[in-house]
């Protein structure tokens, strides 16, 4: 709406009247408020969501080294005589069986050496426990999605006030209540749920890794903070980015929901309770154009007002006038005033009757 029509009539109605149904309000107003705000962050889910791609890579081509396994043995089993074999058993002569005449030697026992491939590396060690890291952080993520975050504001007042205007008694009972529920949607192509999924299987697709299997087969020992700045994890792109997944889901926990709680029950007696007097005043005005009586009784409020404006301007030109010379003024004044009303009406009166009846009296003639 433009403009409030009610203003209009809140206007034009006498002043006291307005102040006659103000001072007689008697009213109370009962107010409870309830308000509830859940503050979740989502910052971990697009972390480890960007960070999935840097972990895969490293899982595809993880860091190796290589294990030299020793051990003696007699000759007919060793695999393959190396160089290192060769001076072991220079250094060890009782594993000399016997020397030919030729010179070859025919030892009893080798030194034989087995080499291995171990994905047991620092880094890999680092990459594994941040995966099941990133597994427990979303398990527990979510048994808590019912507190996304979220906005709940009850408000509720109850008012009741009654008044008297001249012999009208005015009552009113009203209640008024306010419910706003509004829950965040995450930011994103897909809702929070379906993100949440996503990540959950892909999660479940680095456990399913060749070297995360390797090393959970394995029982390696998980990497505990401080991490240790090896140059692969300073200087290799992909560890930048974990690293960055690393520190965030170390210094928050995944239960750092917040949740603000606040409720009141209270009467007030201040700024809201005077816009509801105000309101009833309003409320009354809207009412009373219903109302056949409001003419006459805005009619006597306009008389006294009128007179009382009246009289005080002719005290103020003739403030030595007597009271009695005053009443006979006020009493011709109106008597006069009156006849001349009344003169006018029955002048009126009459030519309208003598109209009439000669429009009736040409009507049968005409008829005839």
């Amino acid at each position: 709406m433009s403009d409030i029509k009610l203003l209009d009539i809140y206007d034009k109605t006498p002043q006291n009247v307005k102040d006659s149904f103000s001072n007689n309000t008697r009213s109370e107003l009962s107010v409870s408020t309830n308000f509830n705000k859940v503050e979740a962050s989502y910052e971990w889910l697009e972390l480890m969501e960007n960070t999935v791609r840097y972990i895969d890579n490293v899982l595809r081509n993880p860091n190796r080294f290589i294990i030299n396994e020793e051990e003696i043995v007699k000759v007919e089993l060793a695999r393959r005589i190396t160089v290192d074999s060769i001076r072991h058993l220079s250094k060890h002569t009782n594993y000399i069986q016997k020397i030919e005449d030729n010179g070859d030697v025919k030892p009893s026992k080798i030194l034989n050496i087995n080499k291995d491939e171990s994905y047991n590396t620092y880094e890999n060690r680092l990459v594994f426990t941040l995966i099941n890291n990133m597994r427990d952080y979303l398990e527990i993520k979510k048994k808590g999605l019912a507190k996304a975050s979220s906005v709940k504001d009850t408000k509720k007042a109850t008012y009741s006030a009654k008044t008297r205007v001249g012999n009208e008694n005015v009552l009113v009972e009203m209640s008024y209540t306010s419910a706003l529920s509004d829950k965040d949607e995450l930011q994103g192509e897909s809702p929070l749920e379906e993100r949440i999924a996503k990540l959950d299987g892909d999660i479940q697709m680095l456990t399913g890794s060749n070297l995360y299997q390797t090393l959970h087969k394995a029982h390696v020992a998980k990497v505990i903070p401080p991490i240790k700045k090896t140059n692969v994890i300073l200087k290799n792109t992909n560890f930048q980015y974990i690293m960055k997944l690393w520190d965030f889901l170390q210094s928050n926990p995944p239960d750092d929901t917040k949740v603000i709680k606040q409720k009141r029950e209270f009467q007030d007696t201040g700024i809201l309770k005077e816009y509801m007097d105000s309101t009833f005043l309003l409320n009354y005005l809207a009412m009373n154009t219903l109302s056949d009586t409001k003419s006459t009784i805005e009619s006597k409020e306009l008389v006294s007002e009128v007179t009382d404006k009246l009289i005080q301007k002719i005290v103020e030109l003739n403030p030595n006038m007597p009271i009695t010379e005053l009443k006979e003024k006020i009493g011709d004044k109106l008597v006069m005033t009156r006849y001349k009303y009344e003169a006018s009406l029955s002048e009126v009166n009459g030519v309208f009757s003598r109209r009439i009846k000669a429009y009736l009296e040409k009507v049968e003639n005409m008829e005839m």
